[in-house]
């Protein structure tokens, strides 16, 4: 038997063998159900956004500010040090202007996503968003933003209680 040889358990089913029903499949409903933890730092964020705070975690090693926050400086593999409140202002690290939708359909109105570089984290540190009430010829890397927070009885603990980023 060679390597060729298609004998083995765990070998794929060959196209031939798909042909007159050789093997036979049946779909099927299955309840599953899951749990989904955003472990010790993310959950900790998520509450903050809730609160209408934006917190991250500063190593002391590498004196950075993580955001969003980390449990362990992956730079310097060591747990973080202490938790720590940033502004809810920073700037446009990079950004996309998208005219189509999830499902492919053309907007009407385009759609700034960017990653903003948070005030107080490191450089290179923030998160995924979206910035509105600018035109997007006048969105440029370094573009000053502020977060646009959802109304306390409107939160959740998610990156959505911030409602959006604008200029400022």
């Amino acid at each position: 038997m060679g390597m060729t040889d298609n004998t083995f358990p765990g070998t794929p089913i060959q196209p031939d063998e798909w042909k007159g029903n050789r093997y036979f499949f049946k779909e099927a409903e299955f309840p599953l159900r899951y749990s989904w933890d955003s472990g010790i730092a993310i959950s900790r964020f998520l509450q903050g956004l809730k609160e209408g705070r934006i917190l991250g975690t500063k190593c002391f090693r590498c004196k950075r500010t993580l955001v969003p926050p980390r449990a362990f400086c992956e730079r310097c593999f060591r747990q973080a040090d202490e938790w720590v409140q940033v502004k809810d202002t920073g700037k446009v690290n990079t950004y996309s202007v998208s005219y189509v939708n999830s499902d492919a359909s053309r907007r009407s109105e385009p759609l700034i996503v960017a990653v903003i570089e948070i005030d107080g984290a490191s450089p290179g540190m923030g998160f995924l968003h979206v910035i509105r009430k600018i035109e997007p010829s006048e969105v440029h890397v370094g573009t000053k933003v502020h977060a646009v927070w959802k109304g306390a009885s409107e939160r959740v603990g998610s990156i959505l209680d911030i409602s959006h980023f604008e200029v400022y």
